[in-house]
């Protein structure tokens, strides 16, 4: 049982990057994910998440508009499309499942340590 992120690598800024939150061993429909990131010497950040089953989709002010996060129930995979990236997006990006509804008074900053599975991140950088 585990998620696994893939996708990162390094772009320009304004450049784009999909990243992919691919499950194994359960059905990540039935799951809410949120993508965190953590850029070095800064604190972990929610910045996108999908609620289940209700599809609500919340997302950081810093990235509104830029990312977009959707899910692929046939693949088991939830994906983050990261337009218009800028060099403060460099980060380690990591995928989250929770076990219910994330209510929309919590939207990316429902608790970490509530979420179940956690994968092992993969590096976003953005520079010329």
């Amino acid at each position: 049982v585990q998620v696994v992120e893939s996708g990162g690598g390094s772009v320009q800024p304004g450049g784009s990057l999909r990243l992919s939150c691919a499950a194994s061993g359960f059905a990540l429909n039935d799951y809410s994910v949120t993508w965190f990131r953590q850029a070095p010497g800064k604190e972990r950040e929610g910045v996108s998440c999908i609620s289940s089953p209700d599809g609500s989709t919340y997302y950081s002010d810093s990235v509104k508009g830029r990312f977009t996060v959707s899910r692929d129930n046939a693949k088991n995979t939830v994906f983050l499309q990261m337009n218009s990236l800028k060099r403060e997006d460099t980060a380690i990006y990591y995928c989250a499942a929770y076990p219910g509804v994330v209510p929309s008074t919590y939207g990316v900053g429902f608790p970490a340590p509530l979420y179940d599975y956690w994968g092992q991140g993969t590096q976003v950088t953005v520079s010329s």
